[in-house]
């Protein structure tokens, strides 16, 4: 099945149920809490807080979405991507999980014709209602698992709605991971569609430290579901850089690489294709939605995912421009879906041009610094790049961070991050002093860097033992990551 049939059957599927098909918002939103639209709900987020009155009392979308959280998996795993667009059905105090829940299974099994026998649910784990809601749609309780509020329980990051969240999930089978269900396995057991049962309201606090302040006015609905992923399922491909959204993109890349993709289990090659394919993709829909490179905010998410993509296509070997062709191609499948990609091809073009050329300048310079580093550090037997390398590197020329630890972690090594962030041997207090020592969490905002004020994201997260330990961040104007606790 098509990508293109996969929303129409969605929206068929909706609008026969009474929901009003709602245009995508821009990833630059209204919203002055959020960097960019990451979830499908942000436009409706009035509706569920009872500050507005919706039009209708059933709703439908295709939102187009940005995340960096997962930037460090992009390519390494089958699922991740930075940009997606998320399907979701959305009820204003009109119906709640009885009708969500069989919605979705509806859908699933008798719409798009998934086995049941491979679905998988998660629920949060004091969410009765949902278990027993999804026992009686025909779910065997021993591919229910419960799960706690990492998992399960749905916020914004901010204070408004939240709620207890249930999710499906589609066992790949053994040749994706371990077996045991979701909570052992998320390469093997994709999660495909949240559903998010908004009924409180949460209150300012770090992570999931927060208070419940109080209840929605109307317990309402609020579900995704990934293009990317349900895509990739149903049209029998590995990875979500292998459906019809995205494997144009990756055949130019092949093209210009002259080298082939070699599939799933091809090491960091493999990365590098699906990286640079998914970034590519990104860049074109934040350019044409006015979003311009720059050191902060926005236009630092877009430097970032641009840059990403020219260095991985360089590791690949493709010596000329490379996201200039790439975005093109993008702008070619997914112009006729989304208009606003042909209406600004000359300036994705343009952008795309300009960067890249200017970050091959840094790129060269910092590149024969790195891999003499690197080839030192091998040959030697260490483990780690000296901090004091990339601190240069980054300090004198503009070499960034992230890529410098790509590259160390491809061959094997990891950067000293502590000799890094005390700015090397001789380097004086101030000289280091723009790299972030620790990062608080503003109550109606985003990350901040206390040093300069400035926008941090979360690019990653730190496991122990299978738990979320710390939050990778990246600062906008000082272009330096740390970890914060969780």
């Amino acid at each position: 099945m098509r990508s293109t049939q996969i929303r129409s059957l969605f929206f068929d599927f909706f609008g026969a149920r009474g929901h009003h098909r709602v245009p995508s918002s821009p990833l630059v939103p209204d919203d002055p809490t959020l960097l960019l639209a990451n979830a499908g709900m942000n436009q409706f987020a009035p509706y569920f807080l009872g500050a507005a009155a919706p039009p209708w009392p059933r709703a439908m979308s295709v939102q187009k979405c940005v995340r960096t959280v997962d930037i460090d998996n992009v390519g390494r795993t089958t699922r991740h991507a930075t940009f997606f667009e998320m399907l979701g059905n959305f009820s204003f105090g009109d119906y709640f999980k009885a009708e969500a829940i069989a919605y979705a299974w509806e859908l699933f099994t008798e719409g798009y014709g998934l086995d049941p026998g491979r679905l998988w649910v998660t629920v949060y784990e004091h969410d009765d209602d949902a278990y027993r809601l999804w026992r009686r749609a025909g779910v065997p309780a021993d591919r229910i698992q419960r799960l706690g509020a990492p998992d399960n329980y749905w916020d914004m990051g901010v204070p408004g709605p939240c709620g207890p969240s249930s999710e499906l999930h589609y066992d790949r089978g053994p040749g994706f991971g371990r077996e045991g269900g979701p909570a052992v396995d998320g390469e093997r057991y994709q999660e495909l569609w949240n559903l998010v049962f908004m009924q409180s309201l949460r209150g300012a606090g770090e992570g999931l430290d927060y208070p419940v302040v109080g209840g929605l006015p109307r317990p309402s609905i609020d579900t995704g579901l990934g293009l990317d992923r349900l895509a990739a399922i149903l049209q029998g491909v590995d990875t979500v850089c292998e459906t019809d959204l995205l494997r144009p993109v990756l055949t130019r890349l092949e093209e210009l690489a002259r080298r082939r993709y070699p599939g799933r289990e091809g090491g960091e090659v493999s990365t590098a294709f699906r990286a640079a394919t998914e970034h590519a993709r990104a860049v074109a829909f934040l350019v044409a939605d006015g979003v311009v490179p720059g050191s902060t905010g926005r236009g630092y998410v877009l430097r970032r995912l641009l840059r990403r993509a020219v260095h991985r296509a360089r590791f690949l070997g493709v010596t000329g421009p490379v996201v200039p062709e790439l975005t093109a191609e993008v702008v070619a499948v997914l112009g006729a879906d989304w208009p606003e990609l042909e209406r600004r091809r000359d300036t994705i073009a343009e952008v795309a041009h300009r960067e890249e050329e200017a970050f091959d300048r840094t790129l060269r310079q910092g590149t024969r610094i790195l891999d003499s580093a690197i080839g030192r550090a091998v040959a030697g037997g260490r483990t780690r790049l000296p901090g004091e390398t990339a601190f240069e590197l980054h300090d004198t020329y503009g070499f960034p961070v992230e890529l410098t630890a790509e590259a160390a972690r491809a061959a094997g090594l990891e950067v000293d991050r502590d000799r890094f962030a005390d700015g090397g041997p001789g380097m004086s207090d101030d000289e280091g002093s723009h790299l972030i020592s620790s990062v608080e969490r503003g109550e109606s905002g985003p990350w901040t860097c206390p040093e300069c004020g400035e926008y941090a994201v979360e690019s990653g997260q730190r496991f122990e033992q299978g738990r979320v330990v710390g939050h990778a961040l990246m600062c906008f104007a000082c272009q330096a990551e740390v970890v914060a606790p969780a």
